[in-house]
């Protein structure tokens, strides 16, 4: 190698930059791979021309596949072979998941026995890239039961919701109507974290949806407070976004029929970028604190 091409090398705090803004911040072995030793191993033609035999084999299954033409007549590529079947540890969701994690959870009596099943679970793909299910934090036996969306890193990492940041400024916000953790039920609608801290796909809430409905109807807060868009959008069943929803009160319906009221908010990750719009939130716990009086 050149001493021009070494100076065209990224830094390697550069490329550790990227790493973290693209949501890499776990390592997959204890241990570092040389990849360019393992590219160097490979077997290689053994004439110029001469194709190995794996690459034999896919260009002759290419070579099966008819080109396929569009409505206008102009012809597409051919396409590519079929790719292997997903290891037995990647599990796709799908309707069947969602029907057992529906089975699961209305068979469960208690929180300890929900707890176990979720955890026994294996038709969620996120819960092979967490480290740990982030069941709930707080008393079961409090009036109000607070819903998020779904763990971070902070939270992935020591298992309960809202520990890091955000969860900082939730304890902060409770403390403001006069409650804390021992006084108050939190939990996610996701229990396990997504991979970079991306947002979960519909197939996946919908799988995760039956465990924290049951969760709601196990609990049986006389309130219940939904953190952010996706918590409210999911267990009120509605589309309107956070900033229409948030201050009114709503009703989320169990599936044993028990109307339970909610009111949606803003969650406190998105406080922490919109600070302005902390006074609503404010008004919302207000609301909240009047709510529990009333209920006494």
């Amino acid at each position: 190698m050149t001493a021009a091409s070494q100076n065209n090398l990224p830094d390697l705090r550069d490329l550790l930059a990227f790493y973290a803004s693209a949501g890499v911040d776990d390592a997959l072995e204890d241990a570092p791979v040389n990849r360019f030793a393992e590219t160097a191993a490979r077997p290689q033609p053994q004439a110029r021309g001469e194709a190995t035999p794996q690459q034999a084999q896919v260009d002759g299954a290419a070579k099966l596949q008819p080109p396929t033409f569009t409505r206008g007549g102009s012809d597409e590529r051919p396409k590519a072979p079929p790719v292997s079947q997903p290891s037995a540890t990647a599990t796709v969701p799908d309707e069947a998941q969602a029907a057992l994690a529906r089975q699961l959870a209305s068979t469960a009596t208690t929180l300890d026995e929900l707890r176990q099943r979720m955890a026994e679970f294996d038709g969620c793909n996120l819960k092979f890239t967490a480290k740990n299910l982030v069941f709930a934090d707080g008393n079961p036996d409090a009036f109000i039961m607070l819903v998020g969306e779904a763990p971070g890193r902070d939270e992935d990492i020591e298992g309960l919701p809202f520990v890091g940041r955000s969860g900082r400024l939730l304890d902060r916000m409770l403390a403001a109507i006069g409650l804390d953790r021992t006084s108050a039920y939190i939990a996610n609608v996701i229990p396990w974290r997504p991979p970079g801290n991306r947002t979960p796909t519909p197939h996946e809430t919908e799988i995760c949806r039956p465990f924290i409905e049951r969760q709601i109807e196990l609990v049986n807060p006389k309130v219940l407070v939904n953190l952010g868009g996706p918590s409210a959008k999911t267990l009120l069943n509605t589309t309107e976004g956070i900033l229409r929803l948030r201050g009114n009160w709503r009703v989320h319906t169990t599936v044993s029929g028990t109307a339970i009221p909610a009111m949606p908010t803003l969650h406190p990750a998105y406080l922490l970028r919109t600070p302005a719009h902390k006074k609503l939130a404010w008004r919302d716990f207000l609301e909240v604190k009047a709510k529990l009086r009333a209920i006494g």
